[in-house]
């Protein structure tokens, strides 16, 4: 297993609009389980891609479109279980960011699944976030079983 140093990026300020902004304000909610702000983060219009193209989690490959499609994509793989993200890089370009990180989700029975993405957040003007693209391959995931 690969060890990492993480960020550790301060939580933005109210008023930062900007894509890192939006992708700090996007874990946090994540990891507070907290779904009206997560989908809330979202333009109306807005779209996620995770994984990008076809999987078992978006058998279209087009993604998950709108709060009702972002909200269904909430309940059906974020909420079931707790996930941590740790940030490895952030790198931020106009109203974008690519950030290269970690993500583990934890099961009931302690046992969990780990493993590397790239998660890339564009924002509008007003900071709601028109896409989130995570680019990451079911085969390089690591399985952990519960412990004994």
């Amino acid at each position: 297993m690969t060890a990492f140093d993480y960020l550790d990026l301060p939580h933005p300020a109210d008023d930062d609009r900007s894509a890192r902004a939006a992708s700090l304000r996007s874990r946090a909610f994540v990891q507070a389980r907290d779904r009206e702000g997560w989908v809330g983060l979202f333009a109306t219009d807005g779209v996620v891609q995770d994984p990008v193209g076809v999987s078992f989690l978006d058998e279209t490959g087009l993604g998950h479109h709108g709060h009702d499609g972002i909200g269904a994509f909430w309940d059906d793989v974020i909420a079931t279980n707790p996930v941590r993200m740790d940030i490895i890089s952030s790198h931020a370009g106009g109203n974008e960011v690519a950030n290269y990180l970690t993500i583990t989700t934890t099961f009931p029975d302690g046992s969990n699944v780990a493993g590397e993405m790239v998660a890339i957040y564009k924002v509008d003007d007003t900071g709601k976030v028109q896409s989130l693209r995570a680019f990451w391959e079911i085969d390089q995931l690591r399985f952990t079983a519960a412990p004994s």
